[in-house]
């Protein structure tokens, strides 16, 4: 069977793990196709409240077939798009699958089932809900599976459902173990690097400038133990690295920045390059210091504790 699995999946977490491996069972060896959609709707419907991003669209299509899709369908998410009718939104999603899956004979094939959310809702004004996508499935010759979100017993913390939402919360509170549990791994976010004031250099911890590419969710202000992430699969190449995310009060600073110090190679020449920045754990919060060679010697502390963290949290 060919089983289509709708959403946004941001983050492409262990909930949307799970529902994956739920749809390649349901596909009893048949194709499985995820359909994603870019920009995020709330983007677009309702840009005031748009959530912060855990992954952008190149990131998030990679990740769905290391998770084991065998096709991901991006829905361009335009105000056109989102002003489709439910009927429209289905005939021209199933149109537009069938249209990029095709047998070892190059035959389109056909979608037998569609999983989604119990909560999933399409169309214009969010009209379409499970009931009607179940109608229109009888009428269009596809059946509908309903999946709920996946929880989890999580030790001090209950039952916990696996969302993008929570991984959210977590990032907000500086908890990134707990977003990396959601997530199966650290929490990354993604830029060039660019020219900035260079003061870390002058300092002695020479840093790049990371200027994030999308509007990502991004640890509060302080000190962090990570990874800089190099160059594209195979080929890539991960650095321990002590993370400043803040505005550099110190310095009587006022934009936003993401520094990243790498910890074993001090030369590296980074400008114009696209890099990875993964977040692994808090070392302290954003500070202003009585002096300057009290900046130096809690930054040379920071350095020390971030190689603590990485030695006692290895990269898979």
């Amino acid at each position: 069977m060919h089983v289509v699995l709708i959403g946004v999946f941001d983050g492409v977490h262990r909930g949307h793990q799970a529902l994956v491996q739920q749809a390649i069972a349901r596909s009893e060896g048949g194709p499985v196709t995820i359909v994603t959609f870019n920009p995020h709707p709330a983007a677009i419907l309702r840009p005031e409240s748009a959530p912060l991003l855990l992954s952008g669209i190149d990131r998030r299509v990679k990740l769905l077939h290391a998770a084991g899709a065998d096709h991901v369908r991006v829905i361009e998410f335009t105000p056109e798009f989102s002003a489709l009718s439910p009927e429209q939104f289905v005939d021209q999603l199933i149109d537009s699958i069938v249209a990029d899956v095709v047998d070892e004979h190059e035959n389109p094939v056909p979608v037998d089932v569609i999983v989604a959310g119990v909560n999933f809702r399409f169309g214009q004004y969010a009209a379409g809900n499970i009931e009607l996508l179940t109608q229109l499935g009888k009428e269009r010759g596809f059946n509908v599976q309903v999946v709920e979100l996946v929880t989890e017993e999580v030790r001090d913390e209950g039952t916990v459902t696996w969302s993008s939402s929570f991984v959210r919360e977590r990032i907000a509170a500086g908890d990134l173990p707990g977003a990396a549990r959601a997530l199966g791994r650290p929490h990354r976010v993604e830029g060039t690097v660019v020219h900035g004031e260079k003061r870390g250099r002058e300092l002695g911890f020479p840093t790049a400038n990371v200027e994030l590419s999308l509007p990502y969710a991004v640890p509060p202000d302080g000190v962090y133990a990570g990874w800089l992430l190099r160059g594209t699969p195979p080929h890539t190449t991960v650095l321990p690295a002590a993370i400043s995310v803040g505005t550099n009060p110190q310095f009587n600073g006022t934009a936003r920045t993401v520094e990243v110090y790498c910890l074993h190679d001090h030369t590296l020449d980074l400008y114009d390059e696209s890099v990875g920045v993964e977040f692994v754990a808090r070392i302290r919060g954003q500070a202003v210091f009585d002096s300057i060679d009290g900046l130096v010697q809690q930054m040379n502390d920071d350095v020390e504790r971030a190689r603590t963290i990485l030695g006692a949290h290895p990269r898979a």
